[in-house]
């Protein structure tokens, strides 16, 4: 198959040759290879330095000025409550690893600092297990998160647990990076 393409001004013209081809599969051809470069052309219409700078635009059409700076939602990570992170696990385990103990000791001392907040801890797992041992697991990482901030100083009466086992995905996904995700306590603010 032969495609040339000649462009006299603004026009583009195309033929296509190709042995074996009957007519109707070389115009459906055609049309699609002409449709291409049509949107192509179409495409670069403007000038780029009317695109980035707006000229031609109405000035009151572009709207008031926004801050570029992020306003906070309450929610840093996960579903957990803002100022404190979400603690995760290693597959299959509910202990507190020692890379997590920092983000745990963050929201130890946030509620130590602000007596009239109760937490809920919420345990969760990755999709893998049956759904009676994920919420099993989950239970565990949640009641271990509660001791662990009990030993930090903060009043067990301040903490609940609830495991929501894989009933919660954050991360849908089959792979490693996505179930790391799913294995986690998140400490919402009741």
């Amino acid at each position: 198959m032969l495609l040339e393409e000649k462009q006299v001004g603004q026009k583009i013209s195309l033929s296509i040759r190709g042995e074996g081809m009957n007519s109707r599969s070389s115009m459906c051809l055609g049309i699609v290879v002409a449709s291409f470069f049509l949107f192509l052309g179409g495409c670069s219409g403007k000038k780029a330095s009317e695109q980035d700078s707006g000229l031609g635009q109405d000035p009151a059409a572009m709207g008031n000025a926004e801050s570029l700076e992020s306003q906070t939602t309450g929610i840093m990570e996960g579903r957990t409550s803002g100022p404190m992170l979400p603690v995760y696990f290693s597959f299959d385990d509910s202990s507190i690893r020692a890379d997590q103990q920092p983000r745990i000791q963050v929201n130890a001392d946030f509620l130590k600092k602000e007596e009239g907040v109760n937490i809920r801890v919420e345990g969760n797992c990755d999709p893998r297990g049956t759904r009676e041992y994920n919420l099993a697991l989950g239970e565990r990482r949640a009641l271990s998160a509660k001791k662990y901030l009990t030993n930090l100083g903060v009043s067990p009466d301040r903490i609940t647990t609830v495991s929501f086992g894989e009933e919660k995905i954050l991360l849908h996904g089959q792979d490693e990076m996505a179930w790391a995700q799913n294995r986690r306590d998140d400490f919402v603010i009741e």
